[in-house]
């Protein structure tokens, strides 16, 4: 490889380590975090919220994005002192031992595997109903080749996809608003799902504020990490708050939580329900450009976490290669496409969103408890306290099937480290 493709970037591993270019900045940065969180949040993540939360909706909200808060604050506390691809499986093993951060990395690893799944059938639902496993694969190719191309022309992609949802979305909360079938009646609380069904509808909300990850993950390939991540991790969450918030209460406005909960396209449904159904295709063509801009992130971070858990000999060192003319993890990413693509022809949207779910919190469970032993400071163990709690209770209240398979899974990662460790000893 080139002298001048390999990154400078500090880390622990010898300068013979394979490492990536440093090329992204703050802009960049934050339109890939905001790539992963609008497309997954806005089009899978509302309804079975609301099924969970019936009228507190945006209750489940608020809990979901103070959990997302905390998270984010520690993980931009690591990040800035760890700057290497891989995010918590990093801290995770810096600041906690090997073990926590491989089982970090590998809640990430699935629990993000079966986020893009759930990407890809989202194309495939609004692009083309009954033949929703066929252009799920054909997303995920073409998403793979993209990235294989290099993170600059996936950052570049991404913010053409980011702007154009985001002025489709602000068109969508206008119309839903001023529309003449508009009632104020849904956004009242009053819910007969009781704190459970508020902690499981934040539960599965959460998945939808989780691609801040992919800026962490990104660690090698951002300029002046420090300062970059502990500034796009925040904006980028903020933006996409407010985002989620505005869309919530349009959408809770013109279809009400009931019609929300029933609903496999509430954007689209709610833009007919305000009398604008002429928008309703345009609404269909945002949901397939969000959730390829999502699948894209996605799968450009599970590869990242995946080449540091290779390069470290808990992956396939096979995977643990960077391109000589792309500087890209290639084979990573080859292999998390391959496997995407076969978890698409079988998988069902709304049963992938709760097991990414329990995942991911997981992942962010030990970022939170990694972060705890950075320092003292009443404000940042407040922070990181409460952020490990409320994990635990999201998991804790996802819905029952997500929960056992969860826990099987990731017992089964922690079963193959033990099997590993053992078989070196």
């Amino acid at each position: 490889m080139a002298a001048d493709e390999i990154s400078e970037g500090n880390d622990a591993h010898p300068t013979a380590t394979p490492r990536l270019r440093r090329r992204l900045g703050v802009f960049d940065s934050v339109m890939i975090g905001l790539g992963s969180m609008i497309g997954a949040g806005i089009f899978a993540a509302l309804g079975p919220a609301a099924a969970a939360a019936g009228g507190a909706l945006l209750v489940g909200l608020a809990v979901a994005a103070v959990i997302a808060y905390c998270n984010a604050h520690s993980s931009a506390r690591l990040a800035a002192l760890y700057p290497q691809s891989g995010g918590t499986y990093v801290y995770g093993r810096e600041r906690l031992g090997p073990f926590f951060g491989y089982l970090a990395g590998w809640g990430f690893v699935v629990g993000k595997t079966a986020s893009c799944a759930a990407m890809a059938l989202t194309v495939g639902a609004y692009a083309w109903p009954g033949r929703e496993h066929l252009v799920a694969v054909i997303a995920v190719v073409a998403i793979t080749a993209v990235n294989y191309l290099g993170v600059q022309k996936s950052a570049l992609v991404t913010r053409v996809i980011v702007f154009t949802v985001l002025a489709i979305l602000a068109v969508v909360v206008v119309v839903c608003l001023t529309g003449s079938d508009t009632g104020f009646d849904g956004l009242a609380i009053t819910s007969g799902h009781g704190v459970a069904g508020v902690l499981q509808a934040a539960g599965l909300l959460f998945f939808a504020f989780a691609g801040y990850a992919r800026i962490a993950t990104l660690g090698e390939e951002v300029k002046d990490p420090a300062r970059t991540i502990s500034r796009a991790i925040p904006i980028a969450l903020t933006i996409t708050l407010v985002v989620y918030l505005c869309v919530a209460i349009a959408v809770l406005t013109a279809l009400g939580a009931d019609a929300l909960a029933a609903a496999t396209d509430p954007l689209a449904q709610a833009v007919a329900a305000a009398g604008f159904g002429g928008l309703e295709p345009v609404v269909r063509v945002a949901a397939v450009i969000a959730a390829l801009g999502s699948l894209l992130a996605l799968i450009l971070g599970v590869s990242r976490t995946t080449f540091a858990m290779s390069r470290d000999g808990h992956l396939p060192r096979l995977l643990d290669a960077v391109h000589p003319r792309f500087a890209v993890p290639y084979r990573a990413e080859l292999a998390v496409g391959v496997v995407v693509a076969l978890l698409a022809v079988t998988a069902d949207l709304r049963g992938v969103i709760g097991f990414s779910s329990f995942a991911v919190l997981v992942y962010y469970l030990i970022a939170n408890a990694s972060a705890w032993t950075l320092s003292a400071k009443p404000w940042s163990r407040l922070v990181a306290g409460l952020g490990a709690v409320g994990c635990l209770v999201l998991a804790a209240f996802l819905p029952l099937a997500s929960v056992i398979s969860g826990v099987i899974v990731v017992g089964l990662g922690a079963v193959i480290y033990g099997i590993r460790t053992s078989l070196r000893t």
